[in-house]
């Protein structure tokens, strides 16, 4: 600490602090820094006195406009039952032709049923409902038990393979693991299989094959996918003879698919989502693959 002297730069006097031979200056706080704090403090009493400020005790100061925030939520929930009560009402009791046919009706879909797909089906089906490995795509017009709206409905309430004494079953047997069909006539099902959508894939190995392929296939496949394979929505069993597969349609899966089986599960919703939301989910899903397809 030494003496305090004035600059002889700057005029200013210093405070009497010295580091390594630099001087401290006096150097008084702006004008425009005094200013801007004068305004802070002056807005935070007004605030103080207008609004809301100061807990004490069991309550708050409530300022002189008396603003209740909580009152206002609360205002605001209130409105937001009451608009929802109309359209839940119209939803849970309509019939879906006329809300597919009331544009309305669906641009309520397409808004909130974004939402109610963002937070229950995309994690599975993907965020454009186009579905991946192991998970369907809703888009595609490719349904295991049916498309049509009433179908889609009672499998979001009742799921697939789930506890909902409701639930649709589907399960493709382990034909390897239980011992049912060993590798050789797991190879000759797999070609049959692949000949009924893509003959044009099979070498002369695999056409060889065809003959106990075909027997194989109508000893155990034809009860649930169809003499024609072409699938039974009934059992959830899917179409084996288009391009679209969960799983995959190359040898290696499909055999795969034939060792160990397939068990896929779609949650219920049935105490997730009201009857109106279940309902314009299905509307939303529908809409997806009707503007896919245009």
């Amino acid at each position: 600490m030494t003496k305090p002297e004035r600059d002889p730069y700057t005029g200013l006097m210093t405070t009497g602090h010295e580091w390594n031979g630099i001087k401290e200056l006096m150097t008084p706080v702006p004008g425009v820094v005094k200013f801007f704090l004068a305004i802070t403090i002056l807005t935070a009493v007004l605030f103080w006195i207008l609004f809301p400020t100061w807990p004490y005790g069991t309550g708050y100061t409530k300022g002189i406009l008396n603003i209740d925030q909580r009152g206002l939520v609360e205002e605001d929930l209130t409105r937001s039952a009451a608009l929802r009560a109309t359209w839940e009402q119209k939803f849970s009791t309509t019939e879906f032709a006329q809300l597919e046919a009331d544009e309305e009706a669906m641009a309520l879909v397409r808004t909130h049923g974004a939402r109610l797909f963002e937070d229950n089906c995309s994690a599975c089906h993907g965020i454009n409902a186009d579905g991946g490995p192991g998970f369907p795509s809703l888009i595609d017009d490719q349904w295991l038990w049916g498309g049509d709206a009433e179908t889609i409905n009672e499998t979001l309430r009742v799921g697939i393979n789930t506890q909902h004494e409701d639930t649709r079953f589907g399960e493709m047997p382990a034909f390897g693991d239980q011992g049912m069909l060993d590798l050789k006539q797991r190879r000759a099902l797999t070609s049959f299989v692949i000949s009924l959508s893509r003959p044009d894939e099979l070498d002369q190995k695999n056409m060889e094959r065809l003959p106990e392929g075909k027997e194989l296939f109508a000893e155990n496949c034809a009860s649930c996918h169809g003499d024609n394979g072409k699938g039974i929505k009934d059992v959830g069993a899917p179409n084996l003879t288009d391009s679209f597969w969960i799983y995959g349609g190359n040898a290696d899966t499909i055999q795969a698919t034939l060792k160990h089986g397939r068990k896929g599960v779609m949650p219920y919703f049935e105490q997730r989502l009201g009857e109106a939301d279940r309902r314009l989910l299905t509307l939303y899903v529908r809409d997806m693959g009707a503007q896919k397809n245009e």
